[in-house]
């Protein structure tokens, strides 16, 4: 069992939430747009952190991490973008590299909407966390935890965050 604390779109935006909500969480993941290389920095101070960059970030960012993130952890397959569509109006590119690799968890951030819903079509869950960030025209600052275990996740929480 592991617990994950998954964030995106900070911006450049610290903000000490993180560390309340994700102090018990064994990864961090961000789905890009950092904005800040000091934010990687700060989350994985918190626990180890994994992070692909978005279109925002900089040379310093996308020296350090990936456009795209393929892993397996507790029997079940991820894949981490930045910029993916959502289900049933994902990008060329996105729809290709899913329906290919077929992993079991989608995580994309950009659109700074959080949604989570299973894609029966390609059978994925399709996670976006929102945006944690104060940059953008999203109205409510977003982040998600959740637990994989023996190939399925649990107890997945949408969290809220002061404006």
């Amino acid at each position: 069992m592991i617990k994950i604390g998954l964030i995106s779109d900070t911006h450049g935006h610290w903000d000490d939430a993180y560390v309340k909500y994700f102090s018990d969480c064994n990864e961090i993941w961000h789905a890009g747009d950092i904005g800040d290389i000091s934010i990687m920095d700060k989350l994985n101070k918190i626990c180890p952190t994994k992070g692909v960059y978005g279109n925002i970030d900089n040379h310093i960012i996308r020296t350090e991490y990936p456009e795209n993130l393929f892993f397996e952890i507790e029997g079940m397959s991820f894949w981490i973008t930045h910029i993916g569509g959502k289900p049933f109006k994902y990008n060329k590119k996105t729809y290709i590299t899913l329906k290919n690799k077929k992993p079991n968890v989608f995580i994309c951030g950009h659109s700074h909407i959080c949604k989570v819903i299973m894609d029966k079509n390609i059978g994925t869950l399709y996670i976006n966390p929102g945006a944690a960030g104060k940059v953008g025209f999203h109205k409510v600052r977003t982040i998600i935890r959740f637990v994989i275990s023996n190939g399925l996740i649990k107890n997945l929480e949408v969290i809220e965050l002061k404006k």
